[in-house]
């Protein structure tokens, strides 16, 4: 049997005992099943928000993005990211505490009083999860693929992939992923320091020549350009990740599943010690350049493995691949368990408010299966349209942002009305300039490139916000003149 193959299957066996285990001395209420009864201190939070956050993207499409796009490759280093979640998942976390809420949309039904913008929220959530998942499970499949030199097929890989993940989230929940993360975060610090400190020496020696070499073979490479990929649309790009990145539902969701406000704000500050992983991907992406030309679009992705093949034995390729397969897993287990969490408690319950929180429980678990197997038939089947529902998703999950921010205000301007306009105008221009193809530079084809290479997703979050306000403003008065009619017809 290939070594590779033996240590990818052993990682296997590994993750699903770490996953089983999580459960043991736990009364799987849905509370606990779904936050752990927010009882997560510092340490586990960390690698709980790492592995969500550093996913199949950061493992393949970092250095693939480093190959394939040179200097503006620098917008995964958004420092941004980190700052608005220290201010703002402290008060989250404290009125959802207070009110007992679970998942992104019960603090949006509660903070604005609003079932059905609780439900939109969900709708929204769910919409966006999906894609995510597929995400990560064609992820999977190219990592086995690669890792196995193809002796395991990608069908049967993600198969295995998904029942792994469905077996430990169905069992333990929140604890099964939380343990897993552990041991991916072992592996993909060791792989990705080695990786990236190995390959430059080995092929240039060092990181400085590297740069030298590559700058002399591609000159401008490591540079923003003056426009396309230019500095508006790296600031534009920070603050949509930034924005973005808490408004996922299982991002949002598991910073509840915290033991205090200072455990969430130690996370947030230390968190950012993972962008130093991020150099060595870097690194490379940056060495394979020259060494493996010629990768084109989507094969651009497999620059890591192309390059590690090359000079590195079978058994450590088995040991990259464990580490890409858990850093798939991981994330996919926790947008699995919001979703499944969603749309029973949000979804279901919005439908049927009389079930009982017994039979709440039991659906979600229920939930978790059926989440698995459609998103394995859009893995199979869908395409690489998912790769386009995913820029649309990100999109999306930006436009609760606002509303979000607003509520945290001690005297919130927004209605329930607003939010509700604003996120549904928001969202219905993501789609359309996603499905149309169309950009700023489009749209606007005389205007100069700090307007053209704007990213979308801040443009349809500015028109949402204004939107929100304006009907905010005209709803808050028909409000206030209720009363007042009413008073003078008595």
């Amino acid at each position: 049997m290939n070594s590779s193959i033996l240590i990818i299957g052993l990682t296997m066996a590994l993750s699903i005992f770490l996953g089983l285990r999580a459960r043991k001395g736990q009364e799987m209420k849905l509370e606990q099943w779904a936050v752990a009864e927010r009882n997560f201190g510092s340490l586990i939070m960390f690698v709980l928000m790492a592995g969500e956050m550093f996913s199949t993207f950061v493992f393949l499409g970092a250095s693939g993005a480093a190959y394939r796009m040179g200097g503006p490759t620098i917008y995964i280093f958004c420092a941004l990211t980190y700052i608005i979640p220290f201010w703002i998942l402290p008060p989250i976390w404290r009125y959802a505490k207070k009110h007992n809420l679970l998942t992104q949309s019960d603090f949006f039904a509660k903070k604005y009083d609003s079932k059905p913008l609780g439900l939109l929220v969900a709708v929204i959530g769910v919409i966006s999860i999906i894609p995510y998942i597929v995400l990560q499970l064609k992820g999977f499949q190219i990592i086995v693929s690669e890792a196995s030199y193809g002796m395991i097929p990608p069908t049967i890989a993600v198969w295995v992939g998904m029942i792994i993940v469905t077996v430990f989230v169905y069992v333990s929940g929140i604890h099964g992923s939380a343990w897993t993360a552990v041991l991916k975060d072992i592996l993909m610090l060791v792989v990705i320091l080695f990786l990236g400190t190995y390959l430059p020496f080995h092929y240039y020696g060092g990181v400085q020549p590297m740069f030298e070499a590559l700058d002399q073979a591609k000159p401008g490479f490591l540079l923003l350009p003056d426009k396309g990929l230019s500095i508006s649309w790296y600031v534009s790009i920070c603050l949509t990740i930034a924005l973005g990145q808490y408004m996922w539902p299982h991002c949002f969701g598991a910073s509840l599943s915290s033991k205090s406000e200072t455990a969430l704000r130690k996370n947030t500050a230390v968190l950012p010690l993972y962008q130093i992983i991020l150099v060595f991907i870097l690194f490379i992406g940056f060495t394979a350049v020259l060494q493996v030309p010629n990768l084109e679009g989507a094969a651009s992705d497999l620059a890591l493995f192309q390059i590690s093949k090359q000079v590195l034995p079978p058994w450590f390729i088995g040991v990259i691949g464990s580490a890409g397969l858990l850093a798939a897993l991981v994330p996919c287990s926790l947008l699995v368990l919001t979703a499944a969490t969603i749309l029973s408690k949000n979804i279901y319950k919005a439908v049927k408010p009389e079930t009982s929180d017994k039979k709440l429980a039991q659906l979600t678990k229920i939930f978790v299966p059926i989440l698995s197997l459609v998103s394995l038939y859009f893995t199979f089947f869908g395409g690489n349209t998912m790769l386009t529902l995913l820029t649309m998703a990100y999109s999306f999950v930006l436009q609760l942002f606002p509303p979000l921010a607003f509520s945290l205000m001690k005297k919130n301007p927004i209605t329930k009305a607003g939010a509700s306009v604003g996120m549904v105008v928001g969202v219905a221009l993501v789609a359309y300039f996603t499905i149309t193809n169309q950009t700023m530079a489009s749209l606007f084809p005389s205007a100069p490139h700090l307007i053209q290479d704007l990213d979308i997703g801040v443009v349809a979050i500015t028109i949402n916000t204004f939107i929100m306000l304006l009907v905010s403003v005209v709803t808050s008065r028909v409000l206030v003149q209720k009363p007042l009619i009413n008073d003078i017809n008595s």
